[in-house]
């Protein structure tokens, strides 16, 4: 599915993004467990606040890693996570 680009973003209802000290990475927790995010999937979704849209989300990645060609990837981790049900435009 393509996810719009100017539509805000935000958390399914059930999922909560935190930092696990334990895990010494970002999770999303669920009612029925957790999932462990990989470093680049933490910085995507640190960046999901209701607000930003996918677009700003992008651009705000491209600010903090210049040089870096990313908007493929954040798009694909971004539709890859609203397929998932992590994320909504709700």
């Amino acid at each position: 599915m393509s996810l719009a680009k100017d539509t805000p973003l935000r958390f399914a209802r059930q999922y909560k993004l935190q930092w696990e000290k334990a895990q010494d990475a970002w999770v999303l927790l669920y009612p029925e467990g957790l999932i462990k995010l990989t470093g680049s999937a933490g910085e995507i979704l640190q960046r999901v606040d209701g607000q930003r849209t996918a677009t700003d989300i992008i651009s705000s990645l491209q600010a903090a890693f210049p040089g870096a060609d990313l908007q493929q990837d954040v798009t694909d981790f971004l539709e890859h996570a609203h397929d998932k049900g992590w994320i909504t435009t709700d």
